[in-house]
């Protein structure tokens, strides 16, 4: 709580400095300072979510998607590497061994979530990004009702009559070296972005190169007074090394070590993802609109493991189809997205033992699988205003889950091929808002789902489990939203429960073997807090302090593991206080310093909590300055420092971990020591 008491006495301190503009007989309008990015958000009438825009992103280094995200109170990015991120919203997805799921991730519109739900962020450049919006929990009915809620990327929007070209270029720690390269170009009936970005370090440990190369290509074009085309094209090829977790000794003597067997086999993961999408929208009349888009997506991974080589690709496909419209006074939204994908892996022996100390080496066949993914989305709102202050909404999901597993491998009687049909779901929420000067007051109940992973959904025999239940969970919310101050002081606080049944959990039971079970209930509740302040001082500078403040109290109500009965305990893999502040300031010349600070508390590492990471705090450090040379050229340089103090801390976790052959649990993912990176960007207007 240091941090707490630091930003409100800095806050405090800078009003009482603050200087007082002499009156005089003209009358003035008060001043209004821009705190925030004006996006229009996505979330479907009065569903309240946070958004992310480019003044947060310009705070952080340029590969750092995780600190940026990390700003919203309720989310946490665990990220063990560039290309193992965990997202979790309201500690849901803490229990996910590694990646991320039970929550939505879209791009543009289109769902990149695959179809066991997991979810890959790093897949996509930051510096492409123009707004990250979060849907809390699960009354994103539209974007489909998980219980993590839904994250929507969306690129930079294009402005009207101008073509730019831009490249950014950062040299960093670790022989980091990032560049982005992109054409924009905006006319009246047709607009185009194309990007081409490539990104290399060493790495802060051992094995820990990453290498990638990608580009994004993004067009609309008006088609008669009506209706839109709009092209979008996705890439990304990188090869990452992967230096795993490490165990209390390694990581307290020396957080660079990679895992001893993961060294040895030089691991690694190679990925080429393809995601491609055309969407066509329609405006019918003032009052009816519809978005319609069919997309394909592929991936190919290559990674071999100390215990195992995987090789496998992904085809998905799909549509969403969303009409929005008014009738009289309310509002409403209906619409379907059906997303099929076609999984095939194939594992082999990895010989890295008999490899002369040259890494992997692969080997025999050992399995061959085919899973085919359907699912089905049908959803709807309908907002009415029930006087010009009260707003009432109702929204509903149908889900409807198929798996159809095919070993490839074994033969006759040893054959595990089996289907999986979930029951469909319906999943309806309903939201109150009244709106008072300057603000909000909202509350909502929702009802959502976390489908199985593909672990979970088979035994370690490779067969598909049958009692494997889907997880269910009612959440409850009660916030406001206010500017107070004249508009210079923003206040966000949202009080939330939700009780989570047929907890899904991954029970570790060899090096690579996960059972999934459903093993009880789960109850999620806490406090968002989210402060931000604008001043100025001596008239130029403008200072804008703010914090976000996360309370999880979350804890299993119901949970019995054989002989063991963890119920009551705190819930694995969450903090219980976590908080991001920071103090941005701004001058007209161009000039701006971010200062932001992250402080998250132990972390309960097994289900019986008897052991839990250290809290940590991390301090960063940026400095722009941003001048235009000519009325065409326009030029930014910026320096920054990550982990200013040097803290050794855990930047993921991995929860109950085991020790296999008599080795420690490798708990703990070493966040980078202190590390600095600088950049230019110059922009040419054409």
């Amino acid at each position: 709580m240091k941090s707490l008491v630091s930003i409100l006495v800095l806050l405090f301190t800078f009003q009482l400095v603050a200087q007082e503009i002499k009156k005089d007989s003209i009358t003035r309008l008060d001043e209004v300072i821009l705190m925030e990015d004006v996006i229009a958000k996505k979330a479907a009438g009065i569903t309240t979510s946070s958004t992310i825009g480019p003044t947060n992103f310009e705070k952080f280094n340029p590969i750092d998607i995780a600190s940026a995200m990390n700003q919203v109170a309720g989310v946490y990015v665990l990220s063990g590497a560039l290309n193992t991120n965990r997202i979790t919203i309201r500690g849901v997805g803490a229990r996910t061994p590694f990646g991320t799921d039970k929550l939505r991730l879209y791009f543009n519109g289109i769902p990149v979530t695959n179809g066991t739900g997991s979810s890959t962020i790093e897949a996509f450049d930051f510096e492409n990004l123009g707004a990250i919006e979060i849907i809390k929990g699960p009354k994103a009915t539209s974007f489909g009702a998980n219980l993590g809620g839904a994250i929507i990327l969306n690129t930079k929007k294009k402005q009207a009559d101008e073509t730019i070209l831009s490249n950014s270029f950062t040299l960093g720690s670790y022989k980091m070296l990032k560049e982005n390269l992109s054409f924009q170009h905006g006319a009246q009936n047709f607009d185009l972005t194309f990007s081409y970005n490539h990104f290399e370090t060493d790495g802060y440990r051992q094995n820990n190169n990453f290498d990638r190369d990608g580009f994004l290509l993004n067009s609309n074009i008006k088609l008669g007074s009506k209706g839109s085309l709009g092209l979008l094209i996705n890439y990304i090829d990188y090869t990452a090394q992967i230096p795993s977790s490490l165990h209390q000794t390694d990581f307290d003597e020396d957080p660079t070590r990679a895992a001893s067997n993961w060294l040895a086999a030089q691991g690694f993961e190679a990925n080429k993802y393809t995601l491609a999408g055309i969407s066509y929208s329609h405006n019918f009349s003032p009052k009816l609109q519809n978005t319609t888009s069919i997309f394909y997506s592929y991936l190919d991974h290559y990674e071999p493991r100390p215990f195992n080589i995987l090789d496998e690709f992904t085809n998905g496909f799909g549509f969403r189809s969303v009409f929005e419209g008014t009738l009289e006074n309310a509002q409403y939204t209906f619409g379907g997205e059906l997303y099929k994908d076609e999984y095939h892996w194939s594992t082999f022996e990895n010989l890295f033992g008999e490899n002369n100390g040259n890494g992997s080496l692969q080997g025999e066949a050992l399995s061959r699988n085919r899973e085919f993914r359907r699912q089905l989305n049908l959803f709807g709102t309908f907002t009415y205003p029930l006087s010009n202050s009260f707003s009432a909404q109702v929204g509903f999901n149908l889900n409807k889950t198929n798996y159809d597993f095919r070993d490839l491998f074994n033969q006759a009687s040893e054959n595990t091929s089996a289907k999986r049909d979930f029951d469909a779901i319906l999943l309806p929420s309903f939201g109150l808002r009244y709106q008072v000067k300057h603000g909000q007051l909202y509350a909502n109940i929702s009802r959502g789902f976390s489908n199985p992973s593909l672990e979970e959904t088979l035994t370690p025999d490779g067969v598909i489990n049958p009692d494997i239940a889907q997880e269910k969970g009612t959440n409850y919310e009660l916030g406001a939203s206010v500017y107070l101050l004249k508009k210079k002081l923003f206040f966000d606080l949202t009080a939330f429960r939700m009780n989570i049944s047929n907890l899904l959990v991954a029970q570790r039971v060899g090096e690579d073997q996960f059972i999934g079970r459903n093993a009880g209930q789960t109850r999620h509740q806490g406090l968002e807090l989210d402060l931000k302040y604008a001043f100025r001082i001596f008239k130029a500078l403008q200072v804008s302090p703010y914090i976000s403040y996360t309370l999880s109290d979350h804890s299993f109500v119901d949970f019995v593991d054989g002989d063991n009965d963890f119920s009551g305990n705190p819930l694995t893999g969450v903090p219980k206080n976590r908080i991001s502040s920071g103090m941005d300031f701004r001058h007209p010349n161009g000039l701006q310093l971010n200062l932001t600070h992250q402080f998250v508390d132990n972390i309960p590492l097994t289900d019986a909590n008897t052991l839990e990471s250290d809290s940590f705090m991390v301090f960063n450090a940026k400095l722009a300055y941003t001048t235009t040379l000519s009325s065409r050229f326009s030029l930014q340089l910026n320096f920054g420092a990550n982990n200013v103090f040097n803290t050794n801390y855990a930047q993921s976790v991995l929860i109950n971990a085991v020790g296999f052959g008599g080795a420690q649990p490798r708990y703990f993912y070493p966040g980078n020591n202190r590390n600095f990176y600088g950049g230019i960007q110059l922009e040419y207007m054409l």
